[in-house]
This record gives structure tokens, C-alpha cells and sequence, in this order.
């Protein structure tokens, strides 16, 4: 089975962004550059992580490698929508994280859902000692992204924001609160 490498090394431009109304809102990563446009859907919960783990590897890099970073940006930075069209090449079910000491830049590939993934295995496992668990899948489709220091941040706040931008939460059991109020399991079932 043939996979595609979508290979961004650097992009012009990678964001986080939606598409949809808040509670139906659908994530994408979406990566430009080359004449290319490629966007790879996946969950709220991976953006919000993928954040959290970039900051953690900056900050590692500048801990172990004395990476100058850059400040956080004081400027709203690029709050553009998607570039249309905005057409799913696949669902990410696994996110990878680098960091290139020689190029002091940060890698961040994004893997297809593999169809192991979506199956419940049956029967004997006997078969599965040559198997890597630990190693994604080669025949699954990538998003590769080389990203400077400071793309990095930018990716980050951006990505914050369009987490943040979401539902606001229930004070009392933190879900969303949709438009109409919702069933709150702190109120006994009663709408709030």
C-alpha cells in the first residue's frame, strides 16, 4: 500500500484552526507553502496537547541545548481563517515531536489513524512478537512540518486561542455550556 509524506520543510505559513460553529467545530492542522495546501483533521483534546507539548519542547531544547527563544508574542499574530479549500486528507491519530539540535528547528509530523486503530483485535496474539508497538505504522499517510523557534511559538498561541475559542464552560461541572444551557449533573439533571 502506497503513502503519501506531505514534507513542509519550512511551510510559508501551518496554523490550528476549525471549521464549523462552536460545538460542532472540526480541527485541522492545515500546512501551506510550495504551491501546496494540505489540512489533516483531528481532535480538539490533540491541538490543546500539541500546545503543551511544543512549549515543554522548547523549553528542553533551551534547557539542554542553550536555544535562544523567543518571548512569547506580544502581537495577536496570524488570526487569518483557513485557507480554503479546506479538504481532509486524513485523521491524525498520532502526533510526533522533534527537535533538530543541527538546525535548531522543531519537527512536528502528523500520522494518519491507522486501521488497527479503529479495529478491536480477535483471536491469538501469537503472531504478533515481530510487531513494533512502538513505531507508528510506515504505510500511513504524514504531515511533516520544520518549524523555527519562533514559528513555534506563533503555532502555539494561535493554537491556544482556537482551543480557547470554543464553548464556555459550566462553572459548576465545567462542560459546555451550549447556547440553549445544557443538563447539569451539579443541578440534578435541571437545565441551567
Amino acid at each position: 500500500m502506497t503513502h503519501q509524506v506531505h514534507a513542509f520543510e519550512p511551510p510559508e505559513r501551518f496554523v490550528a484552526g476549525t471549521v464549523g460553529p462552536p460545538g460542532e467545530r472540526t480541527f485541522f492542522l492545515q500546512a501551506r507553502g510550495g504551491g501546496r495546501l494540505v489540512s489533516v483533521a483531528l481532535e480538539k483534546v490533540q491541538v490543546s496537547l500539541l500546545a503543551e507539548k511544543l512549549e515543554e519542547l522548547l523549553s528542553e531544547a533551551q534547557r539542554r541545548f542553550g536555544v535562544e527563544l523567543p518571548e512569547s508574542p506580544v502581537s495577536v499574530g496570524d488570526n487569518d481563517p483557513l485557507d480554503n479549500p479546506v479538504d481532509e486528507e486524513f485523521r491524525v491519530g498520532t502526533l510526533g515531536l522533534a527537535f533538530d539540535v543541527d538546525s535548531a528547528t522543531v519537527v512536528i509530523e502528523a500520522i494518519a489513524a491507522g486501521e488497527a486503530e479503529a479495529e478491536v483485535e480477535l483471536g491469538d496474539d501469537e503472531d504478533d512478537e515481530d510487531d513494533d508497538d512502538d513505531e507508528p505504522d510506515e504505510d500511513l499517510d504524514r504531515l511533516r512540518v520544520r518549524l523555527t523557534p519562533e514559528a513555534t511559538r506563533e503555532f502555539i498561541e494561535r493554537a491556544r486561542r482556537v482551543v480557547n475559542a470554543g464553548r464556555p464552560p459550566c462553572p459548576l461541572c465545567g462542560q459546555p455550556l451550549d447556547p440553549a444551557g445544557h443538563l447539569c449533573p451539579r443541578h440534578n439533571g435541571y437545565h441551567r
